[in-house]
């Protein structure tokens, strides 16, 4: 299914539109790896600073141009403009550098989605796993694939070496499987009944008393409003790279929830951990059955389920409600919409349905 698509018009894109960041290339190489349509990108990255491709949005290019064998033009450190045009995603193999502060799982998620639909396959990937900015590790295990799972989506990780800013060296593993049986639809409205919080704390080359101290004040401050968690503390492999994170596993009737917090050089242990509790804190007080996070970033399986390019699947509608609208959730939905013939309705409180514009598109 992935790099075929009758609808083979290159799309063109502003860089600058929404929230103008990272994520508008990322989903574009994804989108166009998987509907084979080339794209044109003006002003990448141009809401950031610096402007441009910076070297863990290159990767993403490398990325997707090795397992298609596409092409791209103006690919390089700074470049505000990018052509991509895909070839047909392989099976296969892949180990990929995405630089010492580049994010793994941002690669990741971007060519999940083409692989999966090609058939499969693993990608070995090098750079940070746990990092500002991005979904970390263990977002991404605990959160996100639960959810992709529910579109017939899966795959397997493993970490190797934890990888924490500045210094990356991170690694991991993913074994990528084919799609199966995708749902008739998916509705998320409501987040149900808390079930379970779980709070990890792990530290990578640094003293163990720092993982217990996170995992000690991030449980105290749930406390402090009425939610109950427990705690484990482990330590994570690591190279030459120094970190610590402490993430917070919500587990509801309906859904779940996560929320990382990263420490540095200077704040305290007890300040990683009440920050991760305080997210959660937030969350609870909202309405929203997602957090934000996974709110935007289940808009790409939702669409794609929408579109027929998941497998036959009727009606494809997915409903949700997002913890807050954001300016990547909006923009995120305003690309998707150049792609593939789908229709994101994002209310302004929360509320968002992914539904196809016209009959479904299985063809292989």
């Amino acid at each position: 299914m992935a790099g075929t698509d009758r609808h083979d018009a290159p799309v063109d894109l502003d860089g600058s539109e929404g929230e103008g960041g990272g994520q508008i290339l990322r989903s574009a190489l994804s989108l166009s790896l998987i509907t084979g349509r080339p794209f044109h990108m003006r002003n990448v990255r141009a809401n950031r600073q610096p402007p441009g491709l910076r070297p863990q949005h290159l990767a993403c290019v490398r990325g997707a141009e090795a397992i298609s064998g596409g092409r791209s033009e103006g690919a390089a450190v700074g470049a505000s403009e990018l052509r991509f045009e895909p070839g047909p995603v392989r099976p296969g193999d892949y180990v990929l550098e995405v630089g010492t502060a580049g994010s793994t799982p941002l690669l990741f998620q971007c060519l999940f989605y083409p692989l999966a639909l090609a058939g499969g396959g693993s990608l070995t990937l090098r750079g940070g796993t746990h990092l500002p900015h991005s979904p970390s590790y263990h977002y991404v295990v605990g959160v996100w694939l639960p959810v992709v799972k529910a579109y017939g989506l899966n795959a397997a990780l493993r970490l190797v070496h934890a990888g924490f800013y500045p210094q990356g060296a991170g690694e991991f593993i993913a074994e990528v499987e084919p799609v199966r049986d995708p749902p008739g639809r998916v509705e998320l409205p409501s987040r149900g009944t808390l079930r379970d919080i779980a709070v990890g704390s792990f530290v990578g080359g640094l003293p163990f008393g720092i993982a217990e101290r996170q995992s000690k004040a991030a449980v105290a401050a749930l406390r402090e409003r009425g939610i109950y968690s427990h705690a484990e503390n482990r330590p994570l492999p690591v190279t030459h790279s120094v970190g610590t994170v402490t993430f917070i596993l919500a587990q509801f009737e309906n859904t779940i929830a996560g929320f990382t917090a990263l420490g540095k050089r200077g704040l305290p242990a007890e300040d990683v951990g009440r920050e991760a509790a305080e997210e959660v804190a937030r969350f609870m007080e909202s309405g929203g059955a997602l957090d934000e996070h996974l709110g935007d970033q289940i808009l790409l399986p939702a669409a794609l389920l929408a579109a027929g390019k998941l497998g036959a699947s009727s009606p494809g509608t997915t409903r949700y409600t997002a913890a807050r609208v954001t300016d990547h959730l909006t923009t995120h939905a305003w690309l998707i919409e150049h792609f593939l013939p789908v229709r994101v309705t994002v209310e302004p409180g929360g509320a968002v349905e992914v539904a196809s514009i016209q009959a479904p598109d299985s063809s292989p």
